[in-house]
């Protein structure tokens, strides 16, 4: 990933705890370019300053880009940085508005071809820690969007009835319809990451799960829907910076669970389950993004550009009309 601090990783392999203690507000155009290694293994690094794309500089889904079979270590992945991201905070905030005429305009387009039997949607996945921004990217990003194309569906523990069928059965009844923008708060990835570190299933049962998800999201992909995976990478300590600041406010009290400190409790784990989760499942139908997320000006921009990305690759046509235009006027013209 780009980067002054993640070049420096790269170099000289410096331990988690030093690149925490250079955590700053510097803004992102002064990093540079950092070669891809096995220490980040969270795909290629280079450099990009704004939320379009020019042709010479590569597009953000590359800098951010799991690579298929490498398994990224996240205590070396900067939870404050901001890679290929604008200028600061301001720079950044302006940045995302910008981007919301033409994330507009091509869902339009999407919705609209449709109509004419194009089954192409997209499908955003949410996953992180608990206070890494998943309801955050919906209200801040999703809400640049019509809801009436949008498909938002937030996983929570699985019902009686989810817990009889196999584990991809509840997913399936969610996805978006050709058109639409599907977005998940939590996914599939549930049942190898919570599975996983609170043994709710054995172990062998989880492992076969991975080549399951691979193949139901190659699936997917072959039938016109664009996986958007986003792993939103939150520091341990601006996690507790965020549970803090709901206890401080009594309105954000309902946001707090007593279950998020033992949550917290099993960190490594967490991270150990979540690192498993990217190497086995980045693929090239569906490849996982590590977004940093202690900056929320910095992973919305990042989420709306990797949308935006995602819709200009599948570059939607408004469909043709099937009648004669002028004959339309006319008859309209001599009503």
């Amino acid at each position: 990933m780009a980067g002054k601090q993640n070049e420096k990783r790269h170099e000289k392999r410096k331990s988690a705890k030093s690149e925490k203690s250079e955590k700053s507000e510097k803004p992102a155009k002064q990093e540079k370019p950092a070669k891809a290694g096995k220490a980040a293994k969270a795909g290629k690094a280079g450099k990009r300053s704004d939320g379009g794309g020019d042709g010479a500089r590569p597009p953000l889904r590359e800098l951010l880009r799991v690579t298929p079979g490498e398994r990224p270590d996240l205590r070396l992945l900067d939870s404050s940085g901001t890679p290929g991201g604008p200028a600061g905070k301001a720079a950044g905030l302006a940045a995302t508005a910008l981007l919301a005429q033409p994330l507009a305009s091509l869902q339009e387009r999407l919705y609209a071809a449709s109509t004419a039997g194009d089954r192409r949607r997209v499908l955003l996945v949410l996953q992180g820690m608990d206070t890494s921004g998943k309801g955050g990217t919906v209200k801040h990003v999703i809400g640049q969007f019509n809801p009436s194309g949008c498909r938002i569906k937030g996983f929570k523990a699985p019902t009686e009835e989810e817990q009889s069928h196999p584990f991809l059965w509840r997913i399936k009844q969610e996805l978006p319809l050709p058109g639409e923008i599907g977005i998940f708060d939590r996914s599939h990835y549930e049942d190898v990451l919570i599975a996983r570190v609170r043994e709710l299933v054995p172990r062998n049962r989880v492992r076969s799960r991975y080549a399951q998800i691979n193949r139901f999201e190659q699936a997917l992909a072959d039938d016109g829907v664009s996986v958007v995976k986003v792993f939103l990478h939150i520091g341990h300590e601006e996690q507790r910076s965020r549970l803090l600041a709901r206890l401080d406010n009594p309105d954000k009290h309902w946001k707090f669970n007593l279950g998020d400190i033992e949550e917290r409790s099993l960190w490594p784990a967490y991270q150990e389950a979540y690192e498993l989760a990217l190497e086995r499942c980045s693929t090239d139908a569906a490849p996982w993004y590590v977004v940093p997320a202690d900056r929320k000006w910095y992973r919305n921009w990042a989420i709306s550009t990797l949308l935006l990305e995602h819709l200009e690759e599948i570059d939607p046509r408004y469909p043709k009309g099937d009648f004669d235009v002028e004959e339309c006027r006319r008859q309209l013209l001599e009503g």
